[in-house]
């Protein structure tokens, strides 16, 4: 009799001629599928309704609870007078003076406008002047805000004429950023920062300025966002040759729907965002996942000991081959394939993630010690590498055993770590390589977060624009410059610096020669002079 297929249904007829054989490989087949669509049910119900975070909550019941915390009476009796004890941990009274002076700790006076409001003693009024005295003042603050905050900067030039000769005398209209554009740079900047770094599209802030009296088209706001993008064109090429050029570079690449695929369909296009060792990023756009796209970014010639550190696809196996730069891999992705598995095989995946959760928490003590150079590469010989050697060894005993199936995804997560093995353990002989790419997973979050805000680039240079801004932008959080105040200074500086000096422009270098005294904007030196100023 023909084997009938696991999604066929069994008539009576053909179950009695089926040999007790068959129905046992029937019934293993069938419970094999089952156990694989139930794994893929849990994994897509924690991706639509549960925490996407992988951390590992182990459940000890010797641990006391928070509320059974004691604190020695002795440690009780040293804390300052202005300390209160509360289960777990010291926390400082609140202020019960609500008339009590404060500081300025949470706003920075020379960026945030300032108003100021004297709030008169009711009785004062009764007394004459010469029965009290001003002895001082009492401050306190409050955040306010008003809609869509916009302004319009009018400019008045005057006309003149020249009696003698009847000439007309006037000066120029003041240039900007962009030629003939309404937009001021600070304009400009705040655009995109908006939506770039804060996520709001196009069309809702084109909503806010409406709301705000100010008409403009909408495509207005495109257009502009595309002459700005290209001012920067040459700044985002400078940080991206600065980072090939990185000896220790990580790779990943994150989906993104951009142009038309038809009526109502998006094509899927990818960043592959790229992390220099000079805590640089960039995102450049292409149109394919290929393999050939390694090579196109980072290109074929890199200088020697060049690590490359990236997730187990196979691409950038590839271009490790082909260019022999050493490829690291990541222990993050390598623990993400078990902690997915918990379901298949939860003893198995727990000795998994706890041997792997010992490796973080010597990185942990590396960093706590402040080690690097050779120091770290002791500890990490002296204590991850004994440990690595655990984990493979438990790996492989693992993989024998008979009863794991190769559909299992334990399994699967076992052979994912055991065919990396040596890439994994590349970081243990270079102390410039990270244990995991989880810095650059950070830095690529405004990806998949501007996915759920914007959605879509609606074509593929819309796209590439994406990555020229993200690029900027969060490379200026990593070094810790303000993104408005980078793009207002380079904005303006872009069209009359030295092509062949770029490379200062990109964030890292322009936080070394320009930062200390950037270019503003005219509505910052406006808000500075009280709203008048003559230029």
């Amino acid at each position: 009799m023909k084997r009938p297929s696991p999604a066929a249904t069994l008539t009576l007829s053909e179950a009695a001629q089926m040999s007790p054989q068959q129905v046992v490989d029937l019934a293993g087949t069938l419970t094999n599928r089952i156990d694989t669509l139930a794994n893929e049910l849990d994994w897509l119900k924690r991706q639509i309704f549960g925490q996407k975070s992988e951390r590992r909550l182990i459940d000890n019941p010797a641990q006391m609870a928070l509320d059974a915390m004691l604190i020695d009476p002795a440690k009780i009796a040293s804390l300052p007078a202005s300390s209160q004890v509360v289960p777990a941990h010291v926390r400082s009274k609140p202020r019960t003076d609500a008339a009590q002076s404060e500081s300025v700790p949470f706003f920075d006076e020379s960026r945030v406008p300032m108003y100021t409001v004297v709030v008169t003693t009711p009785r004062m009024d009764a007394l004459a002047p010469d029965a009290y005295e001003h002895i001082g003042d009492k401050e306190s603050f409050r955040v306010a805000q008003q809609p869509a905050s916009f302004v319009v900067i009018k400019y008045v030039r005057p006309v003149y004429k020249q009696r003698d000769t009847g000439e007309l005398l006037c000066a120029p209209a003041p240039s900007g950023v962009l030629e003939g554009s309404r937009a001021d740079v600070s304009f400009c900047a705040g655009l995109l920062v908006n939506k770039f770094r804060y996520h709001l599209p196009f069309y809702r802030q084109h909503q806010q300025l409406g709301d705000a009296g100010i008409t403009v088209s909408r495509p207005w706001l495109n257009q502009l966002s595309q002459q700005i993008c290209a001012l920067l064109y040459p700044i985002y090429e400078a940080q991206l040759t600065s980072i090939r050029d990185s000896r220790v570079i990580a790779m990943d690449e994150t989906p993104i729907k951009a142009g038309q695929a038809g009526k109502g369909k998006m094509k899927t296009g990818y960043f592959w965002p790229v992390y220099g060792d000079k805590d640089e990023v960039c995102f450049p756009f292409a149109t394919t996942r290929a393999h050939t796209v390694v090579a196109q970014t980072l290109g074929l010639h890199q200088r020697d000991n060049a690590v490359l550190v990236s997730d187990g696809y196979a691409a950038y196996a590839r271009y490790a081959q082909q260019t022999g730069v050493t490829h690291a891999q990541c222990w993050a992705h390598c623990r993400r394939e078990f902690f997915d598995a918990q379901s298949s095989d939860p003893e198995g995946t727990a000795q998994a993630l706890e041997l792997i959760g010992a490796l973080y928490e010597i990185e942990q003590d590396i960093r706590d010690r402040n080690l690097a150079a050779e120091d770290k590469q002791n500890f990490r010989a002296t204590h991850s590498k004994p440990r690595i050697e655990w984990f493979f060894d438990w790996v492989e005993q693992q993989r024998r055993r008979p009863d794991l199936l190769p559909s299992n995804p334990f399994t699967k997560a076992l052979s994912y770590a055991w065919e990396r093995r040596v890439a994994l353990s590349v970081y243990l002989t270079d102390p410039d390589v990270p244990i995991d790419t989880n810095h650059l997973e950070r830095s690529l979050r405004p990806i998949p977060m501007g996915r759920r805000n914007w959605l879509f680039c609606w074509t593929e240079l819309g796209a590439k624009h994406v990555g020229i801004v993200q690029s900027l932008i969060v490379t200026c959080q990593l070094h810790g410059i303000d993104p408005y105040t980078y793009l207002v200074d380079v904005l303006q500086r872009v069209g009359q610096h030295p092509a062949s000096r770029v490379h200062e422009l990109t964030p890292r270098l322009w936080k070394q020669h320009f930062a200390d005294a950037p270019l503003r904007s005219i509505l910052y030196t406006l808000q500075r002079e009280g709203g008048k100023y003559v230029r």
